[in-house]
């Protein structure tokens, strides 16, 4: 007996159990997990320059412990200047205090006596109906300014605790951990970088060994993901810092090369770092300024900048270089910094990058790419059907516009609209989408389209590629061509657009409004047309597709033959066959084709619609 396979319930309860259990193993093992996440980050920022020195011939030892030594002492320098800068801050302090009760003097006229006093009222009332509760201490008398009341036999008496402060040797230990975690960083950083080809081949060796082209790009992937975006917002935070720092020196803040630095590092966190590197100098300025211009100036500075490098520069650079979505990051930001406090913060960017080059390339995994990427996740014929199934007229018509930016009218046709359409007939004849709202999609999908053509101001001419230049002359556009619907509302909005685009070249041409086949056949007779086109929609347009034209042809024997099979992507010379030998036309898939075709001066014979390179591309798209 064969094994059964899990249901999908089954599987999908597994992968939650795993993802619960990758979150707690990622939770409890962090003291190891975090300085193994840091090498990596910094192996990532120094490759590209240990590779560098290589090219130049230097050794890969020397390279790395070079690279790994200037780091470390551009980064004690940094260290030491913003120490001792701090150092004077601390000794400034004092000299500010008289502006600072200058303006705590301001803040306290400026609120109004009568809003201080009932202030002081509420506070007084609030501390009698406390008193007056069973089993509560007395206030601290320096607080209330009051003597306390004297203490009744067996009353509790108020005890507090006042820690002394700790010893040196309490402060140095307290530094020998963060010590010991960079220590144990900076060797694992030199050993990645020495041993980084190694390490990739082994890591392939153990994961993708059987998927080795999958895993190979995924590892590119990532790798020039993280180091192209850890880069962009190394230059971006360095540039911050400095325009910071030569602003906030032309106000006149003193230790501005302080504030700079700080504006630089707090740069790498995400949300709330600017703000937190904002709020000290602001704070300073209001200390050492008389009056409240220049801090004002410094506030309004720092806003200035954040709006041009949040909105414009960063967008720019590294927008689109990480492949997460806004709402991801700040996601993200959260989730790693609930595991690994504020390092997970810092680290939060580069690991969701991970996971979302993990999800494109690993289909089990491809709902973190839909979850955390950018990228839509809903092509433009699938938006549009979705707003018109949700009747939202306006995101639908939004839809459109944005494709119009970049594409022409018959592409947008071809490759939104009429994909959309199939998609809600196959919901009609799969009895998921009821009549009448079809029928209110078809009208007003032929409502918007209207609109959108008399828009698009002068003739639009199809593509190069749809039109061959020997047909660009072709005298037989000038006869009256006639698209009759073969059954739905559908093939009728399609007829209307084919209708829309021969006359923006300047073609003669009509199509009749869907009605009984007998009606539709009767008028066409009457109009007596050069050309008529059958206009059926697929799927489950091919019967009706074919009644119609036998209709056609014992009303018209000789009449030019069209029969659009729109949205379809079989053989075409399959369905030739299908319609039998006495059918003389062509058979297209497209609009695009179609056009093409009802410029050739004989459409006696019947032929197979070629498509344009281009068609075939929008075609496998679908």
């Amino acid at each position: 007996m064969s094994q059964r396979r899990p249901s999908t319930e089954i599987a999908h309860l597994f992968g939650l159990i795993a993802g619960i259990a990758a979150v707690v193993a990622l939770y409890f093992a962090r003291a190891v997990l975090v300085p193994f996440a840091l090498a990596m980050l910094l192996s990532f920022v120094l490759t590209p320059l240990v590779k560098q020195l290589q090219r130049l011939r230097l050794p890969r030892v020397p390279s790395v412990i070079l690279v790994v030594f200037l780091a470390v002492a551009g980064a004690v320098f940094v260290g030491i200047v913003v120490t001792n800068q701090l150092i004077d801050v601390t000794t400034q302090l004092p000299t500010y205090r008289a502006n600072i009760q200058k303006k705590l003097t301001f803040l306290h006229n400026k609120a109004g006596t009568g809003v201080l006093k009932a202030t002081e009222a509420v506070s007084e009332l609030g501390t009698e109906v406390v008193e007056t509760l069973p089993g509560t201490t007395r206030p601290n008398p320096s607080r209330t300014g009051r003597s306390p009341a004297p203490l009744k036999p067996g009353e509790p008496v108020e005890v507090r605790v006042i820690q002394t402060p700790g010893s040196s040797l309490e402060v140095l230990l307290s530094l020998v951990e963060p010590l010991g975690i960079a220590g144990v960083v900076l060797v694992l950083t030199i050993f990645i970088l020495l041993r980084l080809e190694d390490l990739r081949n082994r890591f392939i060796r153990l994961v993708g060994h059987n998927h080795i082209t999958l895993m190979t790009q995924a590892l590119d992937d990532a790798s020039r993901r993280i180091s192209t975006y850890l880069f962009l917002q190394f230059v971006v935070s360095a540039v911050y810092g400095t325009v910071i720092g030569l602003g906030l020196h032309l106000i006149g803040l003193p230790n501005a090369l302080l504030w700079g630095v700080i504006a630089s590092v707090f740069r790498f966190v995400p949300y709330v770092g600017s703000p937190l590197a904002a709020f000290l100098p602001i704070a300073l300025s209001l200390a050492v300024f008389d009056g409240w211009t220049k801090s004002l100036m410094i506030l309004g500075f720092y806003l200035v900048i954040e709006v041009v490098v949040g909105n414009f520069v960063e967008p720019m650079l590294y927008g689109a270089k990480t492949g997460i979505s806004s709402l991801a990051i700040l996601v993200a930001a959260v989730f790693w910094t609930l595991l690994w406090g504020p390092i997970g913060l810092v680290l939060s960017t580069p690991l969701t990058v991970c996971l979302v080059v993990v999800g494109r390339h690993v289909p089990q995994l491809g709902f973190l790419h839909v979850l955390l990427g950018d990228q839509p996740v809903l092509t433009p014929e699938l938006r549009f059907y979705q707003r018109m199934l949700a009747a939202d007229l306006g995101e639908a018509r939004q839809v459109l516009e944005q494709y119009l930016q970049s594409s022409s009218l018959l592409e947008l046709y071809d490759s939104v609209v009429i994909p959309a359409l199939g998609m809600a007939q196959r919901d009609r004849q799969q009895n998921d989408l009821d009549e009448a709202a079809a029928e209110t999609i078809y009208q007003n999908t032929r409502e918007m389209l209207d609109e959108l053509n008399e828009e698009c101001l002068g003739p639009q001419k199809p593509d190069a590629d749809s039109v061959p230049e020997e047909h660009e002359a072709a005298i037989s556009c000038g006869g009256k061509i006639i698209c009759i619907p073969s059954r739905t509302g559908a093939d009728e909005t399609v007829a209307t657009m084919l209708v829309q685009l021969l006359e923006r070249e300047g073609c003669q041409a009509a199509c009749i409004p869907l009605r009984s086949q007998v009606e539709m056949i009767g008028h066409l007779a009457e109009a007596q047309p050069d050309m008529v086109v059958v206009s059926a929609l697929q799927p489950f347009g091919l019967t009706h597709a074919k009644r119609s034209v036998a209709q056609v042809r014992n009303r018209l024997p000789n009449v030019n033959l069209v029969i659009g099979l729109w949205n379809f992507t079989g053989e075409v010379q399959g369905i030739l066959t299908r319609l039998g030998s006495q059918v003389r036309g062509v058979v297209v898939p497209s609009l695009a084709a179609a056009l093409r075709d009802l410029r050739q001066p004989n459409l006696d014979q019947p032929t197979n619609a070629e498509l344009s390179p281009r068609e075939h591309e929008a075609v496998a798209s679908r």
